[in-house]
């Protein structure tokens, strides 16, 4: 079967800009506090890391380079013990904010050592040189190499689901090869009228065997996905400033029957709806 990309509908739908706030040295105790809509991408390069997670304060030590990555807000806390912590931070600010079905399909925090990730340390090693070498445009490269290594976790994450103890979703169903292929036809075209036919062909599965399996891995029916999908790309193209009926247009709806799904499935009308968010 030809190769296909999972993540670039996803991403090209869905963006997500890094901003590089620490780089160098952590001493003693340091608090990341939870902000709507931020999530955090943490590279420690040396030293060890208590790290206390969430408002019950779970406490686990890190103590190799690793990725932590936290997609969405959620409070945690750094300690160190004497030094030798070199730790480098950015945020994270995904497009539709906690919404995103990227930060929707993922745990409150992954972590990853490094070397576990082919290809991350030479990426990192970019991130490091320009960390520790400063000339023009240095903020802009730094963070683009914070992306970089973020979506070099993420494919990690799409080929080691089950080390990762990723949760049933999206990530789940785009790590299984043959789902993959339905969900990113879904995703490329979310207008097309899908029967379970079509996306079974594109699974290479039987009608049955593609639903359980669908069902299993994603946590819904392939309907209730590509509705689910459908809605999420709805609420991009209102942001962007898209009127309702070319919206309901590009999604395979009329005006009225897409309004009347979106309020069904959101709680308030698509104008109701983006009044609210604009906010």
């Amino acid at each position: 079967m030809a190769p296909i990309d999972r993540l670039d509908d996803l991403l090209v739908r869905f963006t997500v800009r890094a901003r590089q706030f620490h780089t160098g040295p952590l001493c003693g105790r340091r608090r990341f506090e939870a902000v709507a809509g931020r999530g955090f991408l943490h590279i420690l390069r040396a030293g060890e890391l208590t790290i206390f997670d969430g408002p019950d304060g779970a406490r686990r030590l890190v103590a190799e380079p690793s990725v932590l990555f936290y997609p969405r807000s959620h409070d945690h806390v750094f300690q160190t013990e004497g030094i030798g912590v070199d730790l480098a931070c950015a945020t994270l600010e995904f497009s539709g904010g906690d919404d995103n079905p990227l930060v929707r399909a993922l745990p409150d925090v992954v972590t990853v050592p490094i070397a576990e990730v082919a290809g991350l340390a030479g990426s990192l090693e970019l991130l490091f040189d320009e960390i520790d070498d400063f000339r023009c445009g240095h903020r802009h490269v730094v963070d683009r190499l914070f992306e970089i290594t973020l979506i070099k976790l993420l494919r990690w994450l799409l080929d080691h689901s089950k080390d990762a103890g990723l949760p049933p979703g999206l990530l789940e169903g785009m790590a299984d090869p043959q789902l993959a292929r339905a969900l990113t036809a879904m995703h490329a075209d979310p207008g097309h009228p899908w029967t379970l036919a079509e996306l079974s062909k594109a699974a290479q599965m039987s009608r049955s065997a593609f639903a359980a399996r669908f069902n299993q891995l994603v946590g819904s029916t392939p309907h209730d996905y590509l509705t689910s999908w459908r809605i999420l790309v709805g609420q991009q193209l209102l942001r962007r400033g898209d009127p309702v009926t070319r919206v309901a247009a590009e999604l395979g709806y009329t005006g009225s029957s897409f309004s009347r799904l979106f309020t069904q499935r959101v709680g308030s009308s698509p104008r109701a709806w983006l009044a609210t968010s604009e906010r």
